[in-house]
């Protein structure tokens, strides 16, 4: 493919659904918008149990679902979107980004996970991008504290939330493990 080019663009006859998942109205309606102009046949849901019926009646080719919905979480709509269809394209976007979920949703099928603000440049990124291809590094990585409270709340969430099992795991007093968890996560 030469470099001028699109990767992954929309091929003429390809099924183009694609499922958004987002209780964000207004960040589902932007993007419902961008990705129709991109060549997407959109439907959209904003919680769990619509997408879920929505994918169980029409599973789509591509779908991108909030991690966090109000009544549950996305990846149980990414696993019905797989049950119902092997070869969708899903991906997972969140606003609680962590090294833990992203394995997660890669284990129950997602192709790749977002972290928010993604704007509909990157969403279709990820939607077409080829098996073969992989994502540029990111301008700006994790800076230290960042991987750090990335794993403080990978090992929170192995152990349940439970933050007494989770200080004694990471050998941290209760209270400082508290005062991090209150904490929004470092940039």
């Amino acid at each position: 493919m030469s470099g001028d080019e699109t990767a992954g663009a929309m091929v003429e006859g390809e099924d183009t659904s694609l499922l958004i998942v987002e209780d964000d109205k207004p960040f589902l309606t932007r993007l419902a918008r961008a990705m129709e102009t991109r060549g997407f046949v959109v439907e959209t849901a904003e919680s769990v149990e619509e997408a879920v019926a929505k994918a169980r009646a029409h599973p789509p080719a591509y779908a991108v679902v909030d991690m966090r919905l109000g009544d549950g979480n996305g990846l149980d709509v990414v696993a019905v979107i797989r049950e119902k269809r092997d070869d969708a394209r899903a991906i997972i976007l969140t606003g609680y980004g962590n090294i833990a979920t992203a394995v997660t949703a890669v284990k129950l099928g997602a192709i790749d996970y977002l972290s928010k603000p993604a704007d509909a440049d990157d969403v279709f990124a990820a939607l077409t991008r080829t098996s073969g291809e992989r994502a540029a590094p990111p301008e700006n990585p994790m800076s230290a504290d960042r991987v750090r409270w990335e794993h403080i709340q990978r090992v929170y969430e192995m152990c349940d939330r439970n933050v007494s099992e989770t200080a004694r795991r990471l050998n941290m007093h209760r209270r400082t493990l508290q005062r991090i968890l209150a904490k929004r996560a470092p940039r």
